[in-house]
């Protein structure tokens, strides 16, 4: 969580959302990203999203049967997944989700829906929640104090 925490603090640096994340597979990091909407002007630029290409690009270079999926890998992110990261960690059959802080008007990892462990999908993460939660609190806290300043 660490080092999601340190990708959030490189978007913190560009303007971007400070959220960070990181795949990690056998205890490697093979995916690391921070949101990067604003940067590329892609609205799915979210870093659980750049994180899972990376890693699934890292898993399937040089196997002509592997399609990307990330079995047996947990992503770190600093802030609950919204639906669609959560709905691409199901796709990828990831194994777990890992997050700081919850996202009370956007999550879909327990907060506002439970796409993460929904037994009517295919595939169901384990989800842990609140890990390095006052880190993760604080960035965002502090992005958006900025941010309020500005607006004045």
């Amino acid at each position: 969580m660490r080092e999601a925490l340190k990708e959030a603090g490189r978007g913190f640096e560009k303007g971007e959302v400070p959220v960070g994340a990181v795949v990690v597979w056998r205890k490697k990091i093979i995916g690391r990203a921070h949101n990067q909407t604003e940067t590329l002007r892609d609205p799915t630029a979210h870093a659980e999203m750049i994180a899972i290409t990376q890693a699934a690009e890292t898993l399937s270079s040089g196997k002509r049967d592997h399609r990307g999926s990330l079995e047996q890998a947990a992503l770190y992110v600093t802030m609950e997944p919204c639906p669609m990261c959560a709905g691409a960690l199901v796709l990828a059959k990831a194994k777990a989700v890992i997050f700081g802080i919850k996202d009370p008007k956007a999550g879909a990892c327990g907060s506002l829906y439970q796409i993460a462990d929904d037994d009517r999908l295919n595939h169901q993460l384990q989800v842990r929640e609140g890990v390095l939660r006052e880190e993760a609190k604080f960035l965002l806290q502090e992005f958006f104090r900025n941010l309020r300043k500005e607006e004045r």
